[in-house]
């Protein structure tokens, strides 16, 4: 057999998919790795971590499928984007940890660039607004706090990347320093519309632009990996930002096609063709995808706390022991409590994009218990997902673009396996939801980008033609009770705001 390898490097875990030519996952191996946090509000990943259960799970994919390196044509990365590495040129020695996307600790600096007006410059450049979710001020933390990482940067001997990045470093044995365009799109120093590394940018936050990688298409020639680390060269041939490569396994191709996405946070993409649209509401306007040297752009909406939701039910409240506890609970939750929660343990992203305010819960009665907190905080990614609904639509209506389809929500990633939550968001959005048979999409989507570069795949129309859904979702709830839950939602967020 012919196999692609999916490398999905994640913010919890890393895992490797070994599909077929026609897209069919064959083996699978996946890892856990910790997560460290130094300070309120910082997170950490040990790179080493990253690079050892990628190759662990690499390797284990192979035996399960009983695969050699000979019969692996092409290997795509996908990854947790905006994470930020610095590693020697030379000796590939990081010189800190990785600093996550989730880590707030450039939140003071962040402001005192919006205070100046620069955060004017990065949005026309870059299509996002200056927050500590991005690379770009994590990169300069670095600089600024690790003795003598900036003259090293200067003199040409560190380098920077996102996570894919890294691998691809790693992979090659230092042979390559690249990036695909959509992982560039989120570091806030590409210009996303020249398409290249902003000058303008790098000089004001001080980053020397010699530590930037190649910025290629998302299907192209990336290397080839070491002969010794899996038996004989593989080709790296497609590179995609979770998300992005999550738009593609759904086949998002049609302007006016969304997807979201829910595994850690959760994150919604609409498809806005060769048309870079201006949002209005505080989304983010970012590249889905690049072929060809032609970049199809969207708007994008992020929520930090989704599923994560769901791990601090078990982990931090202990009130659950797996997920797949919390459908019965918020079944079996006293429908006479209206508990809504906020979870903001890491700030608010679109379209609050606040940084520093932190969760809150409303609502609470001495007869709430466990079913009720469960049902608020599955609730809560509801009308998250509600909020970046809206103002997608603004934006696309106001953007003048004429859509080819009635508004769906295409959406993958382990929280939609909970039918309850899936139920819950088509009420709360008042459209459809579809669940696709292969919720793997982001390893799905990464691997048809290197099967497209190497010749193995179908075109974006064929591929998108055998998309398939598992079951669509319709709207069940009355549009007064929706519209009041929605507004009893937006007065806690309010709240929330207001108290932080």
């Amino acid at each position: 057999m012919t196999y692609i390898l999916a490398i999905d490097q994640g913010t919890t875990s890393s895992r490797a998919i070994l599909f077929d030519t026609d897209l069919r996952p064959v083996a699978s191996a996946q890892e856990e790795f910790p997560q460290h946090f130094p300070a309120s509000g910082w997170v950490e990943h040990d790179p080493a971590d990253l690079w050892s259960t990628v190759a662990a799970t690499t390797r284990a994919a192979m035996e399960r499928a009983g695969a050699t390196a000979g019969q692996i044509a092409a290997i795509g990365i996908t990854n947790q984007r905006e994470t930020t590495l610095v590693w020697d040129r030379d000796t590939g020695q990081p010189v800190h940890n990785a600093i996550v996307w989730q880590d707030r600790r450039t939140s003071d600096y962040c402001a005192s660039l919006r205070s100046e007006g620069f955060e004017e410059v990065i949005t026309a450049k870059t299509g996002l607004l200056c927050d500590p979710y991005f690379s770009a001020t994590k990169l300069r933390w670095i600089l600024e706090n690790v003795p003598g990482a900036r003259a090293r940067a200067e003199a040409g001997e560190l380098l920077f990347g996102t996570v894919d990045s890294f691998l691809i470093w790693k992979l090659t044995g230092g042979k390559v320093h690249a990036t695909d365009a959509t992982n560039a799109a989120r570091t806030m120093l590409y210009d996303i519309h020249a398409l290249r590394w902003s000058r303008t940018i790098c000089d004001r936050l001080g980053i020397p632009m010699q530590m930037l990688p190649e910025v290629r298409d998302c299907a192209a020639d990336f290397g080839t990996t070491r002969e010794d680390l899996f038996g004989a060269p593989i080709p790296i041939c497609g590179v995609a930002g979770d998300q992005q490569a999550a738009t593609v396994g759904q086949a998002c191709f049609t302007p006016g096609m969304m997807k979201s996405t829910y595994g850690t946070g959760c994150f919604a993409l609409l498809n806005t063709g060769t048309t870079p649209v201006r949002s209005q509401h505080r989304m983010l306007t970012t590249i889905a995808y690049q072929l060809d040297g032609q970049p199809t752009y969207a708007l994008e909406g992020a929520i930090f706390i989704a599923g994560a939701v769901v791990q601090w039910l078990r982990d931090g409240l202990e009130i659950i022991r797996s997920a797949s506890e919390t459908q019965a609970l918020a079944e079996a939750a006293d429908p006479a409590q209206e508990v809504v929660l906020v979870p903001a343990f890491t700030g608010l992203g679109a379209p609050y994009w606040n940084a520093d305010c932190r969760g809150a819960t409303f609502g609470l009665t001495r007869a709430t218990g466990p079913r009720e907190i469960a049902r608020a905080a599955l609730e809560s990614v509801a009308f998250q997902t509600r909020d970046l609904w809206s103002a997608m639509q603004a934006d696309w209506a106001a953007s003048g673009l004429t859509a080819a389809h009635r508004p769906t929500l295409r959406v993958d990633g382990g929280m939609t396996a909970n039918d309850w939550v899936m139920q819950f968001l088509s009420d709360m959005l008042g459209a459809p939801v579809d669940r696709p048979q292969v919720l793997e999409t982001t390893a799905k989507g990464v691997a048809w980008l290197a099967g497209y570069r190497a010749g193995l795949c179908p075109s974006p129309a064929e591929f998108a033609s055998r998309w398939a859904v598992e079951r669509t979702f319709t709207p069940q709830m009355p549009d007064p009770e929706r519209d009041r839950r929605y507004a009893r939602w937006q007065r806690a967020i309010h709240a929330t705001l207001d108290f932080g």
